[in-house]
């Protein structure tokens, strides 16, 4: 079986195509703001006016008669960008007379890692742009373990970087700069059980840099405490659990301290560290398609009428049916 998903939760719009094994197509055009952040109006305009030809150029290397499902990433996300979304995929799948399926964008991230990396049952810390989560499956559902108490760690990377001047996406450019800094500024760490919180180092950072620190050392600063805080809390799920496998996905799965931190960790508790390929780490239409895919196979189907956005979806609202 073969089939499309499309993603546009937030900056990102991307169209993947898959079959059961493999990634077919995989074709992206983000919004990249002139200046600041996301602004989701700017951001839906952007996936309104460009989604036709991003469809024409994946239709230009699968046939489009050939696909059997239509995905598309129902929630969480900005309002704006997922009705622009679900309105092409209904659409879609009317025009191709497809069964469609509305798909949890953080429940895809897990099982796009799961099918590109050899974890099984894996302890998955979610760090995006607005998402932070430590995830496990237990039973029936995925459960969130711990979690952001403000922002995602994607968004604190972002706002740190536009407060120095640097343009959007800003996790890159803070992971560069972190690899030249060479002194140690304390910021707050904030762990509390098993939720964490970014908005105040943020803030902490940000009058770093204005009180003249160099910005290479705001940023290693920033990454070491902010990692520090995400590795603590995956280990703790790891053991609370009694697991043996950490799997790192979304966005900010890209960074290399990061993994290198959690890599550390698995070591010492003798457990197995994944990571996805770097382009189905961040969001992409690839996820969409492939559970959409599953859950069609395993009997889920989203009718037209039920096919609404839903900005707030939670990963724990979704029965997995599934090994």
């Amino acid at each position: 079986m073969i089939a499309l998903g499309i993603e546009g939760t937030a900056w990102s719009l991307s169209i993947g195509v898959v079959d059961e094994e493999d990634v077919i197509v995989l074709e992206n055009d983000p919004y990249i703001p002139k200046e600041g952040g996301i602004h989701p109006r700017e951001a839906s305009q952007h996936h309104s006016e460009r989604l036709p030809s991003l469809l024409s150029r994946v239709f230009e290397k699968v046939d489009k008669n050939s696909i059997d499902v239509v995905a598309f990433s129902q929630g969480p996300g900005m309002g704006p960008c997922l009705r622009v979304v679900a309105t092409a995929a209904r659409l879609l799948a009317v025009k191709l007379k497809k069964p469609l399926v509305g798909v949890n964008h953080c429940l895809a991230h897990v099982e796009v890692g799961r099918w590109k990396t050899e974890a099984k049952n894996p302890v998955s810390l979610y760090v995006s742009g607005g998402n932070s989560q430590v995830i496990a499956r237990r039973g029936n559902r995925y459960r969130v373990f711990g979690e952001t108490l403000d922002i995602g760690i994607g968004n604190a990377l972002d706002k740190l970087a536009r407060h120095m001047g640097l343009k959007h996406p800003g996790g890159p450019k803070i992971e560069e700069l972190a690899k030249k800094g060479k002194d140690y500024y304390l910021l707050p760490y904030v762990v509390k059980g098993m939720d964490f919180s970014f908005s105040g180092m943020v803030t902490a950072a940000q009058r770093l840099y204005d009180s003249g620190v160099a910005r290479e050392d705001v940023a290693f600063s920033f990454q070491e405490t902010a990692f520090a805080m995400l590795t603590e809390v995956t280990e703790r799920a790891l053991a609370y659990l009694d697991l043996d496998e950490v799997l790192l996905v979304g966005g900010v799965a890209a960074n290399k301290r990061l993994q290198e931190m959690l890599k550390i960790m698995c070591g010492d508790r003798g457990a197995k560290f994944y990571v996805p390929p770097r382009e189905l780490a961040g969001d992409n239409g690839a996820m969409i398609a492939y559970t959409g895919l599953l859950m069609y196979k395993h009997g889920y189907q989203t009718p037209i009428e039920k096919s609404y956005v839903r900005p707030d979806f939670r990963i724990e609202d979704v029965e997995v049916n599934w090994d």
